[in-house]
């Protein structure tokens, strides 16, 4: 009997198998929840960055109605600064449950407003979203397990695998027939909601086949590994404890012992130390001499040097000055706290590439733009649109021209110039 016979026959039992029929059941329900959930997320993150855009201009507009001066303007006015979810971000919502993919920024010290910011779920921070990425990546192949690991051991205890084997043309095909129908069965009902979702949300066809193309793959994998054991001859829970025994390894062992002895390896400071050494350097500046501050300030910005004159009083230039000498103080830690997840984010992907299941998680996230190195990126265009901010600002404050509201239509906006065809 060759394998296309095989095939066809194993079709016919395959549908006829109602442990088969639950777990399609149960992955594909599965599947329809995660896509549905993560394209739920999407729709509201994308309709609270336009709500937050209009009620941003008002909130703008209506500060500069009560200001007469352009340091009033400047410290009452917020701009929002945001990144918005790719296409295909419903598929693998990555560090967007961890981090901040919105702030309010404003002239003061950024530092602080960036690392002082609206916190993660900590549930999601903890076991994950059940996303399509952590569903292939870790609930499917529990599926594949319980439909394979009996393979072989379960005809056996029937009495049948040796009228079997020996009705069969060739013996090898008659289980990797089943093996692959089974398999398949279980990717299709998986994929098919990511491809309707991914089609409906506008994702590139590039993008939907490289997931495709990386979950094929993975199939293959564990395919290969449930396969293999389930050939020992052993009895089924032994095959069993033995698949899930790799699983947990690959799954969690090794990405946890991964992250942990990483964080070992790479300390950085965390984002409330930074917060902390800012709040500190912006608040002794009130006690100091305003010669030290303006020392300070035109170290970096020499163009002001004649401009940064002491005066009596309250000065906005002064007030504006010691924000920026904040931020130049905070910046070793905060290139160090950079560089130190960036660090931490590469070395995880080597232990990746010994953790499959990882590996696909952190591939979708790299295609959906929710990885760290997109979360850097924002934080990037925020530290440029608030140099903007200041080089706007700057020959406002430190010049002697009288105030003038239409000078302010010049004001920069904030743009992040985002793939969102992924």
């Amino acid at each position: 009997m060759n394998l296309m016979a095989n095939m066809r026959r194993e079709s016919t039992l395959m549908l006829r198998d109602r442990a088969v029929i639950a777990w399609a059941g149960v992955i594909f329900l599965l599947a329809v929840y995660a896509v549905w959930v993560g394209m739920a997320e999407v729709k509201q993150q994308r309709e609270s960055i336009t709500w937050l855009l209009q009620q941003d201009k008002l909130e703008r507009d209506a500060a500069l109605t009560h200001q007469s001066d352009y340091g009033g303007v400047a410290y009452y006015s917020f701009h929002l600064t945001y990144d918005e979810p790719s296409n295909l971000a419903f598929a693998a919502m990555g560090l967007r449950d961890e981090t901040a993919w919105k702030h309010r920024v404003r002239m003061l010290a950024l530092e602080g407003q960036i690392y002082e910011r609206d916190a993660g779920n900590p549930v999601f921070a903890l076991i994950g979203r059940l996303d399509f990425a952590f569903l292939m990546a870790v609930v499917w192949p529990l599926a594949l397990i319980m439909l394979l690991h009996d393979l072989k051991s379960s005809e056996r205890v029937a009495g049948r695998y040796n009228l079997l084997v020996a009705t069969a043309a060739q013996q090898s095909a008659l289980w990797v027939s089943r093996a692959l129908l089974r398999a398949g069965l279980l990717l299709v009902v998986a994929v098919l909601p990511f491809v309707t979702g991914a089609l409906l949300s506008g994702a590139s066809l590039l993008a939907i086949v490289l997931v495709l193309a990386m979950v094929i793959i993975y199939a293959v994998f564990w395919l290969l590994v449930c396969y293999w054991l389930a050939s020992w001859q052993q009895p089924s829970p032994t095959i069993l404890a033995a698949n899930l025994g790799v699983w947990l390894l690959l799954a969690v062992v090794i990405p946890l012992a991964g992250r942990i002895t990483i964080d070992q390896i790479v300390p950085l400071p965390s984002g409330s130390e930074i917060l902390m050494t800012q709040r500190e350097a912006v608040n002794d500046a009130w006690d100091l001499p305003k010669q030290d501050t303006f020392d300070a300030f035109v170290a970096t910005h020499p163009q002001w040097q004649e401009q940064a004159k002491v005066g009596q009083g309250f000065q906005w230039d002064w007030y504006y000055a010691f924000q920026q000498v904040g931020d130049q103080k905070t910046q070793a830690l905060s290139d160090a706290y950079r560089d130190g997840r960036l660090h931490r984010h590469a070395l995880a992907g080597l232990v990746a590439w010994v953790a499959p299941p990882a590996l696909l998680e952190r591939s979708m996230q790299r295609i959906a733009q929710t990885d760290l190195k997109s979360v850097i990126t924002y934080e990037s265009k925020i530290r440029e649109f608030h140099a903007q901010l200041r080089q706007f600002y700057y020959p406002l404050l430190f010049g002697d021209g009288a105030f003038d509201a239409d000078n302010l239509q010049q004001r920069p906006n904030f743009s992040l110039t985002h793939s969102n065809d992924s």
